[in-house]
């Protein structure tokens, strides 16, 4: 087991590109809002991801409280900054993952897992060992370390990884972080040799996945040039690969409060420059987001459903 993956709490946390080096063994929380307990919002099916993701069944979705990003217009804040959720130890994430199977996912999608990653290899290996036979779906903002997503390369099936932003300042505006195109786009091609060296994208007979990548980009009002570099720096990065362009963008009560494009929602023509874009640099499996796809329902109830044990429910 490696040193950064290595199962414990980390006394000098450097698991996400922040390096912040808090000591969460003692207690002490990461810039990620995380210390040295596990900390889960919600387990539940999820029927809105990508088609190839969610099917007909549902993906079995683990939303993980806190993030090292703090995106401003965040519409999962609750759990990203607020730190909701509920406290559970190790083994319980084992037991939600058999749960979700049980319940007909078709994967376990771990949400913003990075700064838990290190429980990650021995969480997977029990549930392996319980019965767990559905993929495993790896849901990042993109901010990764390359040696985090190397070392998660034979325990992830799938990687469904965000590409935010081109520009650094924007990230800075953003994300509160200076780097975030040049770290994404080498996690990025870190993700697609990690698939690429395990034999590359596989399917079900319903097309419904059980090895791949999807970038996800959400376009930001006002932002429609910046989605634009974004995507050349995509295809830069790693070529012709599955892209999801969402228009699904609500502002949440922080930006309502400040005005200015992020107070709105993303208009027809931006969100049609951002297709038009991708279509003439030869992305050919692109999905996208019809016409009033800004709705609340996006964004699930976190109430803590599934993550208590079943005779506490």
């Amino acid at each position: 087991m490696s040193a950064l993956l290595g199962g414990c709490a980390p006394a000098a946390c450097e698991l996400c590109p922040r390096r912040c080096r808090a000591d969460r063994a003692q207690g002490a929380r990461g810039i990620c809002g995380a210390d040295g307990t596990l900390k889960i919002a919600r387990a539940a099916l999820h029927f809105w991801e990508e088609p190839p993701i969610s099917g007909e069944a549902g993906s079995g979705t683990v939303f993980f409280s806190g993030c090292p990003l703090k995106c401003v217009y965040c519409q999962n804040h609750e759990i990203s900054t607020g730190n909701f959720g509920l406290e559970v130890a190790p083994e319980r994430l084992v037991e939600i993952m058999l749960e979700l199977e049980d319940q007909g996912a078709l994967n376990i999608n771990l949400v913003t897992a990075t700064h838990y990653a290190h429980l990650l290899p021995a969480a997977l290996a029990a549930a392996r060992e319980r019965g767990l036979t559905v993929p495993i779906v790896y849901n990042t903002s993109g901010y990764e370390l390359v040696e985090a997503v190397r070392e998660l390369g034979d325990l992830v099936d799938i990687w469904l990884t965000d590409f935010k932003y081109a520009d650094p300042a924007l990230g800075r505006a953003l994300s509160h972080v200076d780097d975030y195109p040049a770290v994404a786009a080498r996690a990025l091609a870190q993700m697609t040799a990690e698939l690429a060296r395990r034999g590359g994208a596989a399917e079900r007979r319903d097309g419904t996945w059980t090895r791949g990548i999807i970038v996800r980009h959400l376009v930001l009002p006002g932002h429609a040039d910046d989605s634009c570099r974004v995507l050349d720096l995509i295809w830069q990065t790693v070529g012709d690969v599955p892209i999801s362009v969402m228009n699904q963008y609500t502002p949440n009560a922080a930006m309502r409060a400040a005005g200015g494009d992020l107070a709105r929602a993303v208009t027809d023509d931006e969100y049609e420059l951002v297709l038009d874009h991708a279509d003439d640099l030869g992305f050919t499996q692109l999905f996208w987001q019809e016409g009033g796809a800004v709705d609340e329902s996006f964004t699930p109830a976190f109430d803590t459903t599934g993550v208590l044990e079943r005779a506490d429910r």
